[in-house]
């Protein structure tokens, strides 16, 4: 079954986030985590955690991410994401159990897709959500669009799954799914998530190719035949853009705002990555909307 992670990080600015990535989990009715990285907590906290991981709230503080989980229990229980049980009972903060180093967490009963865990994490937010997703294995890392672009660079090449950064979301407007196919290995990936997304959101698809020569070649061809035919399985209505240029220009220039982008991942050598950098990255960090790197 298919395991997704939410990462928020203030109530302020984590709603669309939350959003985007609890639709997506009710699609794929996933196994959903919401996990929150907090300040790292002084030695001395740390230890009154643990003595009062039982009954935290009968103390008179709180571990630094607290109020976001708590902000994120009202959400699940405004949109109907967690049982009416859960919800009467309240944000459920006396147990919420350690397992383990910063880490606590605490169950809720899902209604739209499987059991939802919200998790609160201490530390440096790269450091804790790579151990998260590397322990426990999750096919999807949804985060925000993060104003710190090397945040967001290094969220995305060094976490191992797969990652949606829900940049610049907005609720009101009508997107498209733009899905960027060519002969990489990735692309088959990509395809099968851009159709799951598609469903989600309930929303057409443009396939997007886009070779650099004049020329596009059975495997460039292939690939976008092979998505189109994907998506006319799946009842979603599609269209093929054939361009030439930069990929990473294009997308971005088709892309707008007003498209949800769905790309494999490089298969580049990480340290070339890192200085060089990647089609995949470069679209993240120049796109003004959503996109999902599927690795």
């Amino acid at each position: 079954m298919m395991k997704i992670l939410i990462a928020v990080g203030s109530k302020e600015f984590s709603e669309p986030t939350l959003r985007v990535g609890m639709k997506i989990a009710k699609a794929l009715n996933a196994l959903t985590t919401i996990v929150d990285v907090g300040e790292k907590t002084s030695k001395f906290n740390s230890k009154i955690v643990g003595l009062t991981q039982e009954r935290m709230d009968s103390w008179e503080f709180d571990r630094p991410g607290i109020d976001v989980l708590e902000w994120a229990f009202q959400f699940l229980a405004d949109h109907n994401y967690i049982s009416p049980k859960m919800v009467d009972a309240g944000f459920p903060k006396n147990t919420l159990v350690h397992t383990g180093g910063s880490r606590s967490e605490v169950f809720l009963k899902g209604t739209v897709c499987e059991d939802v865990q919200l998790i609160l994490r201490n530390g440096n937010i790269i450091e804790e959500l790579r151990d998260e997703v590397k322990i426990r294995k999750y096919d999807i890392t949804i985060i925000g669009g993060s104003r710190k672009r090397r945040m967001a660079h290094d969220l995305v090449q060094y976490i191992d799954s797969s990652i949606f950064v829900v940049n610049q979301f907005n609720p009101n407007q009508t997107y498209r799914l733009l899905l960027a196919v060519d002969d990489s290995t990735g692309t088959k990936g990509a395809v099968k998530f851009g159709a799951r997304v598609a469903q989600a959101f309930n929303i057409d698809v443009d396939i997007l190719t886009v070779s650099k020569v004049d020329k596009f070649g059975k495997g460039y061809k292939g690939a976008a035949e092979k998505a189109g035919k994907l998506m006319g399985k799946c009842g979603i209505n599609y269209q093929n853009l054939y361009r030439v240029g930069d990929p990473s220009e294009i997308i971005k220039k088709e892309a707008g705002d007003n498209h949800i982008v769905v790309m494999g991942a490089s298969s580049k050598n990480p340290l070339i990555k890192f200085f060089k950098g990647s089609k995949p990255l470069k679209v993240m960090e120049d796109c003004h909307c959503p996109v999902l790197i599927v690795k």
